[in-house]
């Protein structure tokens, strides 16, 4: 089973132009064009009958009280939780393809709609939420259903480097068993039992200007 992006190399930088934010000199942070990157794969395992493409970066703070703090570090040895970015199921089972920016092109406020993608690319596939779902539900101006993908925006002040794990699964089933607004955690709970190969690739980014590395 291979997988690979043209966007970036496994284990390196991600571009800005594929996060959700980008280093600002002023105000730490600016928001970026958030395309979702290329993705391209070939030689699926026999019995492949639908692919599920889902990423997170299990870097996220467990504690906010520092993030995004003038004057204040959020501590490398702060425990980490995972943070789902992107949530994409019932991919068609054949060798295939994910033109960079066709899912997401810039910043929607409130979310982009979902499950079912409007003018998709891809027909039948569907999106879950990912995590800026819960990160803006207090926000006025934009909490909402985030759909689909959403690129990277760790905190400006992280003392680590986050990762960011694409993984591409081959299921045994044509549509995974689940409905309506489901989040990465219950798809992949769901997909577990279904799952007859699979393969990642990984991106870093940093919107700390100490880790940034161009």
């Amino acid at each position: 089973m291979k997988f690979w992006s043209e966007s970036f190399k496994d284990w390196a930088v991600i571009p800005g132009e594929f996060a959700f934010g980008v280093i600002d000199p002023i105000t730490h942070v600016a928001l970026s064009t958030n395309h979702n990157p290329h993705f391209g794969w070939s030689d699926l395992p026999a019995g492949t009958q639908s692919l599920a493409l889902i990423c997170h970066d299990p870097d996220v703070p467990s504690r906010g009280d520092d993030v995004n703090q003038e004057g204040k570090t959020v501590s490398a040895n702060l425990p980490r939780v995972d943070f789902f970015h992107w949530v994409l199921v019932d991919l068609p089972p054949h060798d295939g393809a994910i033109t960079a920016a066709t899912f997401s092109a810039g910043v929607t406020p409130r979310g982009k709609s979902g499950p079912a993608i409007s003018n998709s690319p891809i027909a039948g596939a569907r999106h879950g939420l990912n995590d800026y779902t819960g990160w803006f539900a207090a926000d006025p101006d934009m909490s909402g259903d985030y759909f689909g993908f959403d690129g990277p925006c760790p905190p400006w002040n992280d003392a680590i480097l986050h990762h960011y794990v694409f993984t591409l699964y081959a299921l045994d089933v044509a549509r995974l068993p689940i409905d309506g607004k489901f989040n990465g955690q219950q798809a992949l709970a769901v997909l577990q039992d279904h799952i007859v190969g699979q393969a990642a690739i990984t991106g870093t980014y940093t919107l700390n200007p100490v880790l940034f590395q161009p």
